[in-house]
């Protein structure tokens, strides 16, 4: 299906693998999100923006602006990670992060809801992503703001191979802790 193409992931006994053999969380399906999934998405979404301390998003945003900035379509591609009951527990976009002469590094964005933290979901979907640019010939990605008292991301993404390549100091409003930097995180495949 070309560089950008649809990926299909299928679910086995003990865990859920894509077809090309990325180890995937139990009981997590990670699969191309729908137009339906949106009424899913958009309420932990909202919750996660609203709060105002892990993304750099307006928390006053629409649910059509939201809609809008989240579901990327080819191509980049937006994600769902499902449970087994079916319920949406998680997204991730993903997509070129520069246009041109900056397109071989990838950019991803992710989001949990916040009841299912902490099981694995974040790391099924930041798996996937990594999957998804290896596969589509990316050099490399960047996260181009993580909030530095975001520890959980911060933490995760580490684990997955990433590393803090610059800070930029003060670039956030953080509700709690006043202004706090945003990391540029950085992983070659």
């Amino acid at each position: 299906m070309g560089r950008f193409g649809a990926r299909t992931w299928k679910r086995c006994a003990a865990r859920t693998v894509m077809r090309s053999g990325a180890r995937i969380i139990p009981g997590v399906e990670i699969r191309d999100a729908i137009a339906q999934d949106w009424p899913a998405i958009w309420p932990f979404l909202h919750q996660i923006v609203a709060a105002g301390d892990t993304y750099a998003y307006d928390p006053d945003m629409t649910e059509d602006q939201a809609r809008r900035l989240w579901m990327v379509g080819p191509p980049g591609r937006t994600v769902v990670a499902v449970d087994d009951g079916g319920a949406v527990v998680g997204t991730a976009n993903m997509y070129a992060n520069r246009p041109g002469p900056g397109s071989h590094v990838a950019s991803a964005s992710f989001m949990v809801d916040p009841a299912r933290a902490g099981r694995g979901t974040g790391r099924a979907l930041g798996e996937a992503m990594l999957q998804w640019a290896r596969e589509r010939g990316f050099r490399a990605v960047q996260f181009n703001a993580v909030v530095e008292t975001n520890e959980r991301a911060v933490k995760l993404w580490r684990s997955l191979g990433f590393e803090v390549i610059g800070t930029v100091p003060e670039a956030f409003s953080h509700p709690a802790h006043g202004y706090v930097g945003l990391h540029i995180m950085y992983r070659r495949l």
